[in-house]
């Protein structure tokens, strides 16, 4: 049997595979997304981002949670965060924290499995559209 990948080397799917596709309890997993103010770029900078790896993955540990894969990238996004968390409650707390800083902008989305879809395209909501005749 194949050992669980961790999330911290490149190139691997099953980094991002949701806990119930790896046989693991259910919690909730969100996409966090930062981008560092200029401040934020300058003490990266100097701490290097294995130290930041490592206050996100205590951050995370503190609300119950754990850092499944994590990314730096080029562009708009500076970060990329996929986590796993007990509740909304606790990825709240923890992207309050961090945006209070003032030297990163953290937008969190909750991420959805295909089974929560199929879930979701049995429910029958009422909408009508804007400008749209009631029936």
């Amino acid at each position: 049997m194949a050992e669980a990948y961790d999330g911290r080397e490149a190139g691997a799917w099953y980094a991002c595979a949701t806990p119930s596709t790896r046989g693991g309890p259910s919690v909730a997993k969100y996409l966090l997304t930062a981008t560092y103010t200029a401040a934020g770029a300058k003490g990266l900078l100097a701490e290097g981002g294995t130290a930041r790896e490592k206050v996100v993955d205590r951050l995370l540990k503190s609300v119950g949670g754990k850092v499944e894969c994590m990314y730096w990238a080029f562009g708009k996004t500076d970060f990329y965060c996929i986590v796993d968390v007990p509740d909304a409650a606790a990825v709240a707390a923890a992207s309050l924290i961090v945006s209070s800083s003032g030297s990163v902008s953290v937008t969190t989305l909750p991420l959805l499995t295909a089974k929560d879809i199929d879930a979701a395209s049995k429910l029958s909501p009422e909408y009508r559209a804007p400008g749209a005749k009631a029936k």
